[in-house]
């Protein structure tokens, strides 16, 4: 696998702060931020899609660190001086997804690109990760004098 991840206690513990947060703050799960993710692996890369809708492209920010690729945004609130809020299920303010990459991938040469509201993210595949044949040598086989 391509994307690695970190030691189960730790994702365990971060999955159960955040259903302790949606609920201590009355957030519904598609409205905490989440930052939802599609990954796909192909013959030559790896492509990382997000879910920004309504997110500024300038507030997009993209970072790797250390094999951690952190995709930052940002959705500002949208309301008149006169405009009085009823309803809110939308988050706003600024999100932030990490993925712990593989050594297998090339950080160095990740592309990004912004579309009708998805992020999507292709990372290249190290040549000495990609899958190869190996060639079988079949050769004669002599008969031992014993």
């Amino acid at each position: 696998m391509l994307l690695t991840s970190i030691d189960p206690f730790v994702q365990e513990f971060e999955r159960q702060f955040d259903r302790l947060a949606r609920s201590a703050f009355g957030a519904t799960e598609a409205g905490w931020g989440v930052m939802p993710l599609d990954g796909v692996r192909r013959k030559d890369d790896v492509l990382l899609r997000f879910d920004l809708p309504g997110v500024d492209p300038d507030s997009i920010e993209v970072t790797v660190d250390r094999g951690v690729l952190s995709v930052s945004a940002r959705r500002e609130e949208e309301l008149g001086d006169d405009d009085r809020m009823f309803v809110r299920e939308r988050a706003m303010g600024q999100f932030t997804r990490r993925v712990y990459l593989s050594e297998h991938l090339d950080s160095e040469r990740i592309e990004a690109d912004y579309h009708n509201g998805v992020l999507t993210l292709r990372i290249p595949v190290l040549e000495q990760a990609k899958p190869r044949k190996i060639e079988i040598k079949s050769g004669e086989h002599k008969a031992i004098d014993a």
